[in-house]
């Protein structure tokens, strides 16, 4: 697996402000699209492209265009619809699906509740959007997912990921084709199972029903 932990000084600086249980959620959100769009450059640095062949003002050249089959962006519902519209507007030939996937929070096990993706996805390169990489049981859960369903490879995109969470990850897709980019490593869980210091529950904040 591969990790980058990003440390662009616009990132910090705007995780910094979703942290401030001040700031409300029509902020946060905007706050979180602009994130997500940084953290996808890092993100698609290995995205796949064919070359083409251009005719600019000039003269003929040849460039490069995104390969087929799309890449396959996957938000984990809720929280990472608000992650979305980030990621495809650097993105934007990029094909969505969607998982719904809950944590049970005595257990901290995850579940599938629903799913919108193709049949087959092989030889696609899948990114998903989950905000919060705590335990590592949704992410995981989800990555296998894609695995299964034949997805070359997969990466996925986290504001803010717990030591525990990547440990969990880098456990389960050992020999598989992963890369984890965050926008910070924090300190640790609590014995609830949130990331410390957080930001707190990132789907409240999205939608205002802290």
């Amino acid at each position: 697996m591969r990790l980058h932990v990003a440390d662009h000084p616009l990132i910090t600086h705007k995780l910094t402000v979703l942290r401030d249980e001040a700031t409300p959620s029509p902020v946060f959100r905007q706050l979180t699209e602009e994130l997500v769009t940084l953290l996808a450059y890092e993100a698609t640095r290995n995205v796949r492209v064919s070359p083409i062949e251009i005719q600019t003002p000039v003269t003929t050249t040849t460039g490069v265009k995104i390969s087929e089959p799309r890449p396959l962006v996957v938000p984990i519902l809720r929280a990472g619809l608000g992650m979305l519209e980030g990621m495809v507007k650097l993105l934007p030939t990029a094909e969505v699906g969607f998982l719904g996937m809950a944590r049970n929070e005595e257990t901290l096990e995850p579940t599938t509740y629903a799913e919108r993706l193709p049949d087959d996805l092989s030889d696609r390169q899948c990114f998903v959007l989950d905000p919060m990489l705590a335990t590592g049981g949704s992410l995981g859960a989800a990555i296998e997912f894609l695995f299964r369903r034949g997805a070359q490879d997969v990466t996925a995109i986290c504001i803010l990921g717990a030591p525990e969470g990547v440990a969990a990850i880098e456990k389960q897709v050992a020999g598989r084709d992963v890369t984890l980019v965050l926008g910070a490593m924090d300190e640790r869980l609590n014995e609830k199972g949130y990331i410390v210091p957080g930001l707190g529950d990132a789907g409240d904040r999205l939608y205002g029903t802290v």
